[in-house]
């Protein structure tokens, strides 16, 4: 179809050509052009404009454009330079796939307007090396015959490779063999193709199997190879003769032997394979009739057998000759001798006779004593009369001869009930024959036990922990020893060794049962008091003499947290309060009290830690858990109460815990001052902003303001009476109450003098002063209004501390 096409093409441009050549210049010439295949797109051929004369610059405007005869577009012109690119990779092998040729065109046509111009293009692809040689087949099977003679040919399937020329294939490498070469042919087309050689004649006994290695090498730069395996397997051909693994045998038989017990079982091999290895067994026609009534041959497996009933007497010797045979076509035979000598056969058994014998006997029995007498005997002559006897090694007797065919048992060891209880002595007989024939005979010997062994304890040491407070009577242990003799031997009885501890007798503390050994304690025991006991226990048996032995135990009396601890400082009468007073201008962690508590207990159960259980200002003392130390956390302020109550609780370790407490009562005093006769003020150190206190200024101010209220009313009502000629001083009460409601924390500590810690009153000129004092200068001063009868009046004067009314 494409052939079809491609000639109406030619046709059609061949008529143009006519038709046109007349009236338009057109190009008759072939440009001819050679790229090797495999070219990246993009690559440039050449350059059209300047190889065909034609200017650059018209070349878009005499609309250029290739055309490519078979069909699928595998180059342009770029219309701007003239130059011939390629889109496409070529693959010559695809584009003349059907050519025999070794050369491969690609036609095309360039065509221009303006006017019309036709030129002739022929591309040649060049064959490059990119194919490798490829055997039809990857495996190639022969079987040839071991008989196939020297110098035999055999023909191999040629590899294939697309390329063409020198890149196609050239030649052909076998692996070594010491039997196979190779010839290389050439076939009319120039094909290489190879034959093998068989250059030494094969044997399939020794190599079954042959594996070559075809390899076809192209031409090209660099060469490509490809691979083939060749599998030879070596036909077999009748050429061994079955050999027997000896040539003769001598064969010992006994007489008497059964009918068809084996005498020999014959092998003989064929190297061969197949039908020509399989053996047939047979007698030659040396072999006389007697001998082959008396054994028989198994044809099949070459296994001699017993037929009749052999006498040593008739014939001691049979001779005979065994053939085996092939089954192949040309069958091969191979043969050997047979020699069997009959034995005189030993059919009299050795007998024993115990003559006497002593059992049961003492464990303690003497080396050297005679325990039983036995006698033997054949009634064979010869080697086959003479008999041996014994017993087993590993016994603790032995045989001793007294006389002819009489042997006396005797102890040899030193007997053990305890570890063997009894025997089974078997007296074994044995004559010299060929084979030997045996009898046995077997007595039980029992033994009676002694007291020979002492109680034993599984342990040399006990130790027991018991929980104190125990109840008395409670089982603390089973103590029991083993002896391993019967009987009375076996009995025991256990007994506390007596020794006094403390001035008291063991056997008041603990008890055993003499029959089991279980150990009681007979009292509630302390550890506080007895921590541990160390004693002895015996176990005796009821044997003649009694044997015992005795065991060490020690009691270890475990701690119980059953003891409270004791609070001993701050000292104080059971139940009651400790009081104490401390200064209120004491110091932050300055310390206030100290905690002790005891415990009798021990490790866990007597390691203490304190805690406060009640405290009236958590933020103001501080409790060190394992010292028990009340230190302050900060100091007193004007707003503490004087009296702090502080309960601690001091709590063991144990489970559960035990716990005590004691409750301190705290009261604050204030420290002397020495008053001036100057009245020298000293600054109280407390800040109103402190510790947070700020909802404590706010009720302050609640206060101060009803107060304000209060004296202002009162000085309204006072206004509206009388004045009196001479105004009269305060009065203690009046002064006393406005105080009290202004700070109520304020005390009265004398009676010939008031003496207030937060507020100060001064007569200065008739008048008295109030005010609160600052311990930091610049601080604010909260200063109350007294009413107007008094004469007082307000000032913020820092200079003095306290307030003090005269008696």
């Amino acid at each position: 179809m494409d052939s079809r096409i491609n000639g109406q093409s030619w046709r059609r441009y061949v008529s143009a050509f006519i038709l046109l050549s007349a009236a338009m210049n057109t190009a008759s010439a072939v440009t001819h052009y050679s790229i090797p295949e495999e070219m990246e797109e993009g690559s440039v051929v050449a350059n059209l404009a300047a190889d065909l004369g034609l200017d650059v610059k018209t070349l878009s405007k005499r609309k250029m454009r290739l055309d490519i005869i078979a069909g699928k577009k595998y180059l342009d012109v770029n219309k701007e330079t003239g130059e011939l690119y390629i889109v496409e990779n070529m693959d010559r092998e695809y584009l003349c796939s059907s050519k025999t040729a070794t050369t491969c065109f690609l036609k095309m046509e360039v065509i221009i307007e303006n006017p019309v111009r036709i030129f002739n293009i022929e591309l040649e692809i060049v064959d490059i090396n990119d194919n490798a040689p490829r055997f039809r087949r990857d495996i190639i099977n022969l079987d040839i015959s071991e008989s196939t003679p020297a110098g035999e040919r055999f023909s191999l399937s040629n590899a294939i490779d697309p390329d063409v020329g020198t890149n196609s294939v050239k030649t052909y490498h076998i692996s070594e063999s010491d039997h196979f070469d190779i010839e290389i042919q050439t076939g009319r087309d120039g094909s290489k193709f190879a034959d093998l050689i068989l250059k030494k004649a094969l044997n399939r006994e020794e190599h079954a199997v042959h594996n070559l290695i075809l390899t076809a090498v192209d031409g090209g730069l660099p060469a490509r190879s490809g691979t083939a395996n060749i599998i030879v397997r070596v036909l077999d051909t009748n050429d061994n003769a079955p050999q027997f693994d000896k040539d003769s045998y001598n064969i010992n038989i006994m007489e008497n032997s059964p009918i068809g017990s084996l005498v020999v079982k014959l092998n003989a091999t064929d190297l061969d394979e197949g039908i020509n290895s399989e053996i047939i067994y047979s007698y030659s026609l040396y072999t006389s009739e007697k001998t082959q009534e008396t054994f028989s041959l198994n044809p099949n497996n070459g296994e001699i057998t017993v037929k009749e009933i052999i006498n040593y007497e008739d014939f001691r010797i049979y001779d005979m000759e065994v053939i085996a045979t092939d089954k192949g076509t040309n069958s091969l035979s191979g043969q050997c001798k047979i020699t069997i000598l009959v034995t005189d056969m030993n059919d009299n058994h050795p007998e024993i006779s115990i003559k006497s014998y002593q059992s049961p006997i003492k464990e303690d029995t003497a080396v050297d004593t005679v325990i039983a007498v036995v006698s033997v005997g054949d009634k064979d002559s010869g080697e086959n009369g003479i008999v041996d006897i014994h017993i087993a090694d590993e016994l603790p007797f032995a045989l001793r001869e007294s006389s002819d065919n009489y042997y006396e048992l005797v102890v040899s060891e030193p007997l053990d009930r305890e570890k063997v209880p009894e025997y089974d002595i078997t007296f074994t007989v044995t004559d010299r024959g060929s084979p030997p024939l045996s009898d046995n005979e077997t007595m039980t010997l029992e033994l009676l036990d002694v007291n020979d062994n002492v109680p034993q304890f599984p342990q040399s040491f006990y130790t027991i922990p018991v929980m104190e407070n125990n109840a008395p009577g409670a089982l603390l242990s089973s103590l029991t020893a083993f002896d391993p003799d019967l009987h009375e031997n076996q009995y025991l009885v256990y007994f506390i060794i007596e020794k006094e501890i403390v001035n008291t007798s063991i056997s008041m503390l603990f008890s055993i049962n003499p029959e089991n050994g279980n150990l009681y304690a007979l009292k509630r025991f302390d550890y506080e008091i007895e921590m541990e006991f160390l004693f002895h226990i015996e176990a005796r048996d009821s044997g003649v003499p009694p044997l015992s032995s005795n065991v060490t135990v020690h009691i270890i009396i475990v701690d119980q947290n059953d003891n409270t601890p004791v609070i001993v400082s701050p000292w104080r009468v059971h139940g009651s309060v400790v009081e104490d007073k401390i200064p209120r201008s004491t110091d932050k962690g300055s310390l206030v009290s100290k905690v002790i508590a005891i415990d009798t207990d021990s490790v866990q159960n007597s390691r203490i830690t304190y805690q406060f259980l009640q405290v009236t200002d958590a933020t103001l003392f501080s409790l060190d858990q394992y010292n028990g130390d009340i230190r302050t956390m900060r100091m007193f302020s004007y707003r503490d109460p004087r009296h702090q109550r502080l309960v601690v609780i001091a709590k063991d370790n144990g489970e559960p815990a035990l716990s005590a407490t004691v409750t301190i009562k705290l009261s604050t005093v204030e420290p002397a001052v020495k008053a001036y006769s100057d009245m020298t003020e000293v600054p109280l150190e407390y800040d109103i902003f402190s510790d947070l206190n700020l909802y404590l200024v706010i009720g302050l101010g609640s206060v101060s303001f009803l107060l304000l209220i209060t004296v202002l009313v009162t000085c309204v009502l006072k206004c509206q009476k009388p004045m009196p000629s001479k105004a009269a001083p305060p009065s203690r009460n009046s002064v006393i109450s406005e105080r009290n409601s202004t700070i109520a924390d304020s005390t009265l500590v004398s009676n010939d003098a008031y003496w207030y810690s937060m507020f100060l009153a001064e007569t200065r000129k008739g008048k008295l002063v109030v005010r609160q004092p600052v311990p930091k200068a610049g601080s604010r001063y909260i200063v109350s209004s007294l009413p107007r009868s008094t004469g007082l009046t307000e000032t913020s004067d820092s200079a003095a501390s306290t307030l003090q009314y005269p008696k």
